[in-house]
Order: C-alpha cells, then structure tokens, then sequence
C-alpha cells in the first residue's frame, strides 16, 4: 500500500476495505500472503564499505591520474627508479588515506536500524507480539507508551495518546492524537491527528491502528529513498584540488611540448637528452608528495576533532566544514535538548521562582525572585507530580525516565523541590483520574489523604482558572510574559473532591500557580553562535516548530530580533527558486517547514554560492543533510538515517562542537595551502633551474631521480611536517574564503614567483660557476641537491605564515616540523655516505667548507621572502585605507 493515500481524509470503514482487512485484523495466512507480497517491514542497508573498496577510493583523483600516468611514462622510457619512486609515494598515500577512512567509518556505524523493534499484532483473534519486520499492511497493531511505532497506522481508537514526532517533523512537542478526527488532503504531516508514523514514539496513553504502510512506503522511507536519489555536492577542497589539478596538468603538458620544440631547434641536445630532459621538468612541475601530504593534513585535524567531539567519514569533510559559508540547523535536539524544562513559576499570589538546570535530570535549584511562600510553592510541585502519569527514577547509570515530556518535566521539578512521587504516593493513594483529551484542555488525578479525597488539576491556564472561579483576564499580562520568553505556560490547582464524584469538570477549586516550560538551549550553544558570526558564518534555524516558538528561541540565541526575520513554510509553499533565494537574504528562522521544503531551501542557498553545512538529528533533516556541501548528524540522539547521509557526526550532540569544527577545518586548509605552496615553489625552482641551464646551453642538472628523491623524500617529509603546523591566532576572525577563489590566489602566485626566482636563480649561478671551475657534472650535481635541500628547509620556515614573520615564529611551537626539517637534512646526508644509495642517486659526501657556504647560499630565501612579505603587509594595509576612504566618501 502507498502512503501517497490520503489515509488521513478516510473514515475507519473506507479504511479497512481499501486494506481488505477487518477491526480484528488479519488472520497468519493472510499476514503470509502479504508478507511474501509486500516483503519485509525494513528500510533497505547499504552493504557495508570494504577494505578494498575504501582504498580504491583513495585514487580517485585528478592529481593521482597525473602521477600514474607519469609512472607508467618513467616505465615505458626506462626509468624504472623512477617509477617506483612514484608508485612508492601512491600506495603510501592510499594506505594513510584508507585506514583513516577505515576507522572513521567504525566510529560513526549506526546502531540498529530503526524499524528493528517489536510489535503487538491481532491475528487470528490473538493479540501476539511479532518481530517489527513481520507487520504487513492491514495488521491491527496495539500502542501503549513507550513503543516505536513500527509502521504507518490510520488509528482506530486512542486513549489519552500523544506521539513524539519530532524525528519527522522537527516538533519538539509531542503531538496529540484523536482517532475521529478527519482532515483535508492538504493537511500537514504534523497536524494528522489520525496518523501514527513509523519511528515515530509514543509517550502517552494507549491506541489501537490499523497497518496502511511499510518499509519503503512509510513516511520515513520515503526520507530514506529521498536521500539515496538525491545529489551529493562535492566539498570545497575537491573541487578547488580538480581546478588546481587540472592547471598542473595543463602547464606540465605546455611546457614539456615547449621545450621539446625548443630543443629540436638548437641540436646541440640529442634526442635521449631532450627525451631526458622533458622528463626531468614533467617530474619537477608535478608535486608528487602532495597527496600523501594533503592526507595527513586531513588526518591530523581528523584526529584533533574526534577529540572534541566530531566524527569524520570523509576525510574532505574536515575542510570543508572549515569552508563553510551557511549553517543551516534543525533547532530541536541540535540546539535545544528536546527535554522539556520547567523555568519559571508564578504562584497565585504572584511570587515569582527562577528554576535552574537543563533537561530532564533533575539537577538545579528553584530560587524565589523575592522573598517567596514556600508553603504555595510546595502545594504547585506537589500538585504537578501527584497529577502526573511519568516515571523519573535514578539508577547506577544516571537518571531515567519514560512518559509525556510534561509530566517528567512536573516530576523533575519535583525532585528538586524535595518531593518525590514515590514518597508522595505512600500517603496519597490513587483512586479516580481523568487523562487529558485535545477538547478538554486539562487533566485530573484522585487521591486519598488521611480520612478524604482531594483532586488535583493541570492544564490550560484559562480552563483551570475557569474551574477555580476566576476571570483570565486578570492573569492575561502574566501568561502573555511567560509565552512571549517561548514557555509552555501550564496552570495547576487542586480541590477537596466528594465521596460520589463521576468523573464531572471539578469546580470550586483552589488556584495554585502557573509553571514556565522550555525545551531548553544546549549549554554553549550561544556563544558557538556568536563565534559563528564573527567568523562571518550565516546561521538559520530551520525547524518544524511555531512560529511564534521558533522566534523565542531565535532571539535567546541571537539569530533574529524581529517577526520579519521568519519565514514559514506556509510562505515557502507560494515560493519560486527565486523566491527561495530571496529568502534566504532576510531570513534567519524558518519555521513550520517540510523536509521536501528544507531541501529545497539547502538547493536555493548553493545556487547562490554558499557552501552549506546542514545539521540535524531527525529522519526528517536527512535528505536536505544529503544534498548540502556537508552533512553534521547528531551522534547521541540521531536516528540511523541522519548519521547515514551526514559526513560528519557530533559525538557529544553538542551544536557548540561544530566552532571547534570549522577551526580545526580552517586550520587544515591553512595547511594544506602551506604545503602546496611549499612544494609548488620548490617545483617551481627547479623549473627556473632547468630553463636557465637549458637556455646557456649547460648540461642537465639535476637528473630524474635526483628531482623526484627532492619531491617525493627530502620534501615528502618536510611538507607532511607541515601539515601538523598548529593554528594561526586570528584564524577565527576571517571571514570565509570566497567558493570560487581558486587555492592560487594572487598572494600564493606572487610568492611562488619571488621563492622560485631566488632559488632557481641561486642553483642555476652556483651549477654554472662549478662547471666553470672544472667540477665534474656528477659532483656539480651533487653538491647543487645538496643546496637545494637546504633551500627546502630554509623555505620551510617562511611556509609557517602567508603573512606573519618566520623570524617571530618560534620552532619549538611546532616541534614535528623541527623535527621534520632535521630528519630530512640529516637523511640526504647520511644517503650521501651509503655506498649503494650513492649508486643510485649519484651523489657523495662534501667537505665542511662546502657545507657552510651551501648554507649560506640557502639563507638567501629568508630576507627575500620576509621583504616580500612586508611589502604585502604595506599593500594589504594601504587597500583597506583606500577603501574606507571611498566608503566615508559615499
């Protein structure tokens, strides 16, 4: 059966014909039958990712295609060092690359899937329980509180029922059902009063529905076919890695085709050199050790995060939560604990109490505004946890609980009030109750004290001070207070109660207070917003929830100040994409909104250039999670779905772990920048190096696996060292980088041509003068790799900061790349004094002298790159005064 019925519009008769079925159910035979018709009641599991499959994955990459493609080149021609050099480098790659993927994807496995529950089914005039699977369209199913709905239900009867369903709809508060009630086709998924979803969970009464759909055909598996037909946009970096890949390979093919032609054209190279020698450039221009560097860049903020409470299932995930220009986040469960909250109460006298605490544990205190009556107020707590059909009770693990969030709320209260249901029960027994239903607005409970009976009451304020005999009116500024800080105001009172009650409206009764509820912020969520802000992050709350709710805790948060600033999903149903767009300008909360319309507005706010990053817990959030740049599931309180269509997962459920995210995000791409600036200077140099000696007609001086020992081993370990480079202080206070700026920016560009010319410039005048001075090719080489090692961790140092001094960089504050510098240095000079790595790259040991003068020749690249630096610092201060100047002008 599908859920495209208008289930909802039908009356029980319609129903149960549509489903062949009867009040009574179906009978095993025909529970069979529709088994084997309609399959299982589960949402289908993607098969979990292998090994194999995860490091496979590792080259799919543009970079990656260019070096296998230079591997099977260096193969074809002979250089089989050559080749396994970079084959070396690939399979290094890919093994950091899968075992971090690897252990990510065990960190966030989901649980158990959702529908894998039990069920109370009728068949054959039995009431039996089944395993979940096993529910066919057309069983009769019972509800009582504290059960999974297993399936879509069209109720047939309900007795006191409310249903969380914030899991689809995003409301934090559990929705009342009536079995009776009839709606329109339009009627919103949330207002279905004859409706119980799958997943959803039922935290009052009891019911009895019949089976109208399963698995896939339940609203919820429709979220979960949603999600795996909807489009994965790829993260910042990939996309700015496959433009900047792309570039590498161009230039790589242009200049080795230009050279090539120049050197047909002066002769005086044979063919086995200029072969040699395209070679040679090809490898120089190609940064071989950047993907095994960009992995560890990745890994380390992976590893920094999952210690602050942030799973990673993409490794690209972590920069581009660091990229991330729009948060869009669901509010309940993810900025608030979707645990109801007393907060304030008003006693009838007035006085007002302040409650502390967070959720439904009980920790806090209530703290009288002014001198307070602790005798009115014990009578409230005594008449909210008397009237009261929850449980709270404390065990080894931590405090439990089950029921109506209101009612664990009243007893929450209670218990730091000092009054315990148990303890009350003992001598107020019990005996008459009448449950809350939608049309009365209250319930009551009888019990027995001493020698008579007394009726205690909660519920709507003005139907409780109806019954105590007094004017709403009156208390119409106090309720309005309280509803305008976003409380669910609830009013108490309690009465003597005669021996020959019926169950009638009590009257005459004594009023006792209002209390103030609140599904309250996460600790620290405010300040995360604000951090968000000033990292010039837009943040918009997309919830499922009122309005008027929505606004009250936008305003808490700092979101919205105003009812222009929220949009609903009524407003959203008349919208264009334009509109859509348009809406995301003046828009801050979006209230009421389907998922197929969060969706829709996560498609609207990549259309105009945001990176997104969408957060939730629910089924309901998964599809927009799906579609956005990247997905932040709730790890806690998530369901199976949000965690399956996130990449990222918050172990702790806390909204504020999101900021320590995106820095570690911004940290890791400021790493990756340094390390691809670090190794395309450094490439770059030997490309001046090899023109120059090209163009004075020298031989070659560096040969093939003398360039890739410089890129993929000297290097290789200074730009992983790189990559472990900590966070710079004011990393939090720039605004995102645009979406469309390229990874070369103008400074990168600048800075590549100053390093290059100087080291280029510095080899080549060195290369050329040993020659002139009758050194051997083998030892000029030799003693030109050697300075260009020095070069690399010379250069390393101005790495550290596109725009800070590395003379005001400590080495000690980074000591793996200290470490990392020496490593390489002293590893180049130990294969210098080992008699079959000298074979193979053609070097040997030098002298003292040598050594101090290289040093000397190296040092050359601090002051260049430190001048350059302050003359952008000069440029950068000299624009933004240009620029307020035109602004003050206008």
């Amino acid at each position: 059966m599908s859920q495209n019925e208008p289930w909802h519009c039908l009356s029980t008769e319609a129903i149960l014909n549509k489903l062949a079925t009867t009040a009574y159910g179906l009978s095993e035979s025909a529970a069979k039958t529709r088994l084997d018709s309609f399959g299982p009641n589960r949402l289908p599991e993607a098969p979990p990712v292998t090994v194999t499959q995860l490091f496979f994955r590792q080259f799919y990459s543009p970079l990656i295609y260019i070096l296998i493609v230079a591997a099977v080149f260096s193969l074809v021609i002979g250089e089989e060092k050559d080749a396994a050099f970079i084959a070396a480098v690939l399979l290094l790659n890919a093994a950091i690359g899968t075992y971090q993927e690897w252990k990510a994807e065990r960190s966030s496995q989901a649980l158990k899937s959702m529908l894998q529950i039990k069920a109370l089914v009728r068949r054959d005039q039995r009431i039996r329980e089944v395993s979940a699977e096993e529910v066919v369209p057309g069983d009769v199913l019972y509800l009582e509180s504290g059960n999974r709905v297993p399936a879509d239900l069209r109720l047939l009867s309900a007795n006191n029922l409310e249903i969380d369903e914030s899991l689809l709809t995003g409301e934090s508060l559990s929705v009342r059902k009536n079995a009776d009630w009839l709606g329109d086709a339009s009627v919103p998924l949330g207002d279905r009063e004859n409706m119980a979803f799958a997943g959803s969970i039922v935290t009052k009464g009891r019911s009895k529905g019949v089976v109208v759909a399963t698995a896939l055909e339940t609203q919820v598996g429709k979220l979960a076919k949603a999600i795996q037909s909807a489009p994965s946009n790829p993260p910042p970096l990939i996309q700015r890695m496959n433009r900047f890949s792309k570039a590498i390979a161009v230039i790589t093919i242009i200049a080795a085709i230009l050279i090539g032609i120049l050197g047909a054209f002066l002769s005086h190279y044979t063919a086995s050199e200029m072969f040699l020698f395209v070679v040679a450039l090809s490898v120089a221009v190609i940064p071989e050790g950047l993907p095994v560097a960009m992995t560890v860049a990745l890994a380390v903020a992976t590893s920094k995060m999952a210690k602050r409470g942030v799973i990673v299932r993409r490794l690209t995930a972590v920069e581009g939560l660091g990229s991330c220009t729009l948060i869009a986040t669901d509010k309940t469960g993810t900025l608030t604990v979707n645990e109801l909250t007393i907060k304030e109460i008003r006693l009838a006298s007035q006085e007002k109490y302040l409650v502390t605490g967070e959720g439904f544990a009980p920790q806090g205190e209530i703290q009288p505004e002014g001198e307070g009556d602790e005798k009115e107020l014990l009578s409230l707590i005594k008449a909210g946890v008397l009237c009261n059909e929850g449980d709270l009770y404390h065990t080894r693990e931590g405090w439990r609980w089950r029921g109506d969030a209101v009612d664990i709320a009243l007893l929450s209260l209670g218990v730091k009030g000092g009054l315990l249901k148990s303890e009350l029960s003992k001598g107020a027994g019990k005996v008459d109750e009448i449950p809350f239903e939608s049309e009365n607005q209250y319930s009551a409970t009888v019990h027995r004290e001493g020698g008579h009976r007394v009726i205690y009451a909660k519920g709507a304020p003005e139907k409780i001070l109806e019954m105590c005999g007094l004017d709403s009116d009156v208390y119409e500024q106090t309720t309005t207070e309280m509803a305008a800080l976003g409380y669910k105001v609830l009013a108490l009172a309690s009465g003597p109660c005669s021996e020959n009650w019926q169950g009638e409206s009590p009257e005459n009764m004594t009023f006792l207070g209002f209390v103030g509820m609140i599904d309250p912020l996460r600790p620290g969520v405010q300040e995360a917003i604000r951090k968000c802000h000033l990292s010039g992050i837009h943040v918009a709350m997309v919830t499922g929830d009122h309005k008027v709710t929505a606004l009250a805790i936008a305003k808490e948060l700092g979101l919205a100040k105003e009812q222009s600033q929220v949009v609903t999903g009524i407003d959203l149903a008349h919208y264009s994409s334009k509109d859509y767009e348009r809406a995301l300008d003046k828009g801050r909360v979006f209230a009421r909104v389907t998922p197929t319309q969060k969706l829709q507005l996560v498609s609207a706010a990549i259309a105009k250039g945001h990176f997104v990053a969408v957060t939730g817990d629910g089924a309901n959030d998964a599809p927009a999670m799906r579609q956005a740049n990247i997905g932040v599931a709730m790890g806690k309180s998530g369901t199976d779905v949000a965690r399956e269509a996130s990449e990222l997962v918050l172990s702790d459920d806390d909204f504020s772990s999101i900021v320590s995210g995106i820095e570690e995000g911004r940290i890791a791409y400021d790493n990756i920048r340094k390390v691809i600036y670090f190794l395309i200077s450094t490439g770059a140099a030997e490309l001046v190096l090899m023109a120059l000696a090209f163009g004075a007609g020298l031989p070659l001086p560096l040969l093939p696996v003398q360039i890739l020992w410089l890129n993929l081993v000297t290097s290789g370990i200074q730009d992983v060292a790189l990559a472990f480079e900590p966070g710079e202080k004011n990393i939090m206070a720039r605004a995102p980088r645009s979406p469309k700026e390229a990874i070369f920016n103008r400074l990168m560009i600048e800075r590549t041509i100053v390093g290059a010319l100087v080291m280029g410039t510095v080899g080549f005048l060195a290369f050329q003068w040993m020659l002139a001075q009758g050194w051997s090719e083998g030892a000029s080489r030799n003693v030109l790799l050697l300075l260009m090692v020095v070069f690399e961790n010379f250069h390393l140092g101005n790495c550290r900061s596109e725009t800070q001094s590395c003379l005001k960089l400590s080495p000690f504050r980074s000591p793996v790349l200290l470490s990392g510098a020496l490593m390489a240095l002293a590893l180049h000079i130990g294969v210098m004094h080992v008699p079959i790595t000298q074979k193979v790259l053609d070097v040997e040991p030098v002298s003292l002298e040598v050594m101090a003068v290289i040093a000397l020749l190296a040092f050359l690249i601090v002051p260049a790159m430190e001048l350059h630096k302050l003359w952008w610092r000069f440029w950068q201060k000299k624009s933004d005064s240009f620029g307020l100047v035109l602004s003050s002008k206008s």
